[in-house]
């Protein structure tokens, strides 16, 4: 049985209409891995999961034991801003599930909600964010270069900092 939640998140799926979702998730190193799976099989991914091999992902499982499912979070749905219209793709940031349901214990995420739960048991409210970081190479005749585009440092302002308004 769907929960409204999972109505109206497919709903939404409907009306942005993109030909694909992302079901995205990172590895125990913390790099962005995915799922990609058309709109169609949203209601599937929502209601039960999407199944893929764990043993594929470095650090997750053995063969033996590869079995897992992507489930995704409902409040992480976006449309993906750099998706063409044309051809709009959607994501959700997962969380990864044994075969019989339980959180697989090397997912990042359910580590990170563990580890907030039991600080908000100490009375500890836990605050986390991503931090951007990049940099601005030169181009040589139209061509990427490793040279550096500015000479600023960090906190600095134009003009020592050339990439301020970027």
């Amino acid at each position: 049985m769907k929960s409204d939640a999972i109505t109206r998140t497919l709903q939404r799926i409907e009306t942005d209409g993109p030909k694909f979702i992302r079901l995205q998730f990172s590895d125990i190193q913390g790099q962005p891995k995915n799922v990609a799976i058309p709109t169609k099989q949203a209601e599937k991914a929502l209601t039960e999961g999407i199944s893929f091999d764990g043993s594929s992902i470095e650090g997750f499982a053995r063969i033996e034991e590869s079995d897992m499912a992507l489930r995704p979070d409902l409040s992480t749905y976006s449309i993906l801003p750099w998706s063409s219209p044309a051809s709009r793709v959607a994501r959700f940031i997962c969380d990864v599930h044994r075969p019989d349901g339980r959180h697989f214990e090397g997912d990042p995420r359910y580590v990170l909600k563990r580890a907030m739960n039991e600080a908000a048991q100490l009375g500890f409210e836990f605050n986390t964010g991503p931090e951007l970081e990049f940099f601005l190479f030169k181009m040589v005749d139209g061509k990427p270069t490793t040279e550096f585009q500015d000479t600023g440092g960090y906190f600095d302002l134009a003009p020592t900092d050339l990439a301020e308004h970027v």
